[in-house]
């Protein structure tokens, strides 16, 4: 059984993580190491049209519907949400941050 794929849209928040996500990698690892860090990481989100199930329910948001799943990505938690017409992924934590913070991005809007 195929799943229908989706349409996947980030929002502002997740845009403004990985602007971080970058600028540390940048200073801490040089541009090469962080540029590939990036373009890993644009991967995985990019294919989430398809493959939205495969990731576990985060632990943080939990529902019935498991609409909220997070993909655990080197030290990093990404966050979405799964809708009925499309993937909204919400923001990209590091896997220190203090769960309130996590449960914030229930609230996040995507246009």
């Amino acid at each position: 059984m195929e799943i229908a794929k989706k349409k996947v849209v980030k929002s502002d928040y997740y845009y403004k993580d990985i602007q971080g996500i970058f600028e540390y990698g940048e200073a801490t690892f040089g541009e090469n190491a962080a540029l590939s860090f990036f373009d890993e990481l644009s991967n995985v989100t990019r294919n989430l049209d398809a493959h939205y199930l495969l990731h576990s329910e985060c632990r943080h948001l939990e529902t019935k519907s498991k609409k909220y799943r997070n993909i655990i990505f080197g030290s990093y938690l990404i966050i979405y949400r799964i809708t009925s017409q499309r993937i909204e992924v919400l923001r990209a934590f590091h896997g220190s941050r203090s769960p309130k913070l996590i449960k914030k991005a229930r609230n996040i809007k995507v246009d």
